[in-house]
Formats: C-alpha cells, structure tokens, sequence
C-alpha cells in the first residue's frame, strides 16, 4: 500500500480524534480567557494583595512544565475530589489543566493591553459619573480586547499544538490515535506525517481567520506587541 491509500485508510481515524482535540482547544482558550481576563485586571486595578497572589498564580503556571500541571491535575486531584464524590475525565481535566496554563499566558497579553489604553479614558469616564468597574467593563475592556488579538492569537496558536500533552493523560486525541495507528500499522513515519499534517492545516487554518479577525477589528494607530512562549 502506498503513503496516499495508507493515509486515506487512517484519515477517518484521525479526523475523529482531530474532533476531541478542537473540542479541547476551545474549551481550555476560553477558560484561560476568563480566568485571564480577572487575572490581567487584578493585576492592573487590584489592591496590594490581589496583585501578588495573581503574580503568584502567573509565576507557579509560567515557571513549571505544563505537562507536570496536567499530571498534577488528573493524578494529583482525584483522591482529594473523590471525598465530595467528584471524578475527572481525561477530556476535563486536560481542559482544566490546559486552561489554567495559557490563562498564566493570557494574563499578561491583556494586562499589556489594557495598559495600552490611554489612562485619560479611565478619568473622562469617571468624570461623566461612571463607577470604576462600569468604566473598566464598557470603556477600557473593548478596547483591550480589540488590541490583544495579536499576542492572542499567538496563545490559540500554542493551545492546538499544546493540546497533544494530553496524550499523557490517556485522552483519545489527534496524538493518542496517532500512535495507536502507528503500533497497530507498523508504519510510524507515515502515521506521525499524516498527523503532523492534520495539525499543520488546522493552524494554517486558524491563523487565516485569526488575520482576518485582528483587520477588521484593529484599532487605527494602536497595537500591541505580540507575546512569545
């Protein structure tokens, strides 16, 4: 059987897994946007201990191996979530650990950004009798978020390449089949290419959409540096 035959008999495998594995990508950018997001503003309006427990929490995730974070999370947690009869799938606690991982990194792309906004806006909106969090939520963050897509899209980027860590947590993912195809066919050249392949295409694909995204949204004269991992 040639490489084309052979991969076109495993696509389909693949293009299953490849499912679990947007699944978790989308799922841990938008916990790590959340949690990003409330950590970037403690950051930037927080009190005194705010902000160093957010430095804590950004430093522990930034300064130990994501791949330890999620052996933590779904061997660690259990025994301790057991007591109130909670148990982690492989799927959430790839997210969990995923999530609170790259909200470390979102943390500091928002925060950069939110500084980027001209600290005047804060005042006029104080000035025409907006409360503090009123002008953060309808001023200050609109205008952040449309300056972050750089940098952001840098960490959805990481996130879909990341995601193939949780194949130490026994999560079906697009890697976990891919090595399964791999042993089953005794072709691991040609199982791992197809593999790397489906990946390449999907962020090929995102960061298209991603381009498309930051022009129509760019803030004329405004930008933020993108970040790097």
């Amino acid at each position: 059987m040639g490489f084309f035959e052979f991969a076109a008999s495993i696509l389909p495998r693949l293009l299953d897994a490849t499912v679990t594995t947007l699944e978790l990508t989308a799922a841990s950018i938008v916990l790590g946007l959340l949690v990003g997001i409330l950590l970037a503003l403690g950051r930037v309006y927080g009190a005194r201990p705010v902000r160093w427990l957010t430095n804590v929490y950004i430093q522990f995730f930034r300064g130990t191996p994501l791949l330890v974070q999620l052996l933590i999370v779904y061997y660690g947690l259990p025994p301790y979530l057991a007591m109130v009869n909670i148990k982690l799938t492989p799927l959430v606690a790839a997210v969990i650990g995923l999530g609170l991982n790259s909200a470390a990194y979102q943390a500091e792309y928002f925060r950069g950004a939110i500084q980027a906004v001209r600290s005047g806006q804060m005042m006029a909106a104080r000035s025409i009798g907006m409360s503090r969090v009123k002008a953060i939520v309808h001023v200050i963050l609109p205008q952040a978020l449309r300056l972050v897509i750089p940098s952001w899209s840098n960490e959805l980027i990481y996130s879909i390449k990341y995601s193939s860590l949780a194949y130490f947590i026994t999560l079906p993912e697009l890697t976990f089949v891919g090595k399964k195809v791999a042993l089953n066919t005794a072709r691991t050249f040609e199982a791992y290419l197809v593999v790397a392949a489906i990946y390449l295409a999907i962020v090929i694909v995102v960061s298209r959409l991603l381009t498309v995204l930051e022009n129509r949204v760019r803030v004329p004269g405004l930008g933020v540096s993108r970040g790097h991992r």
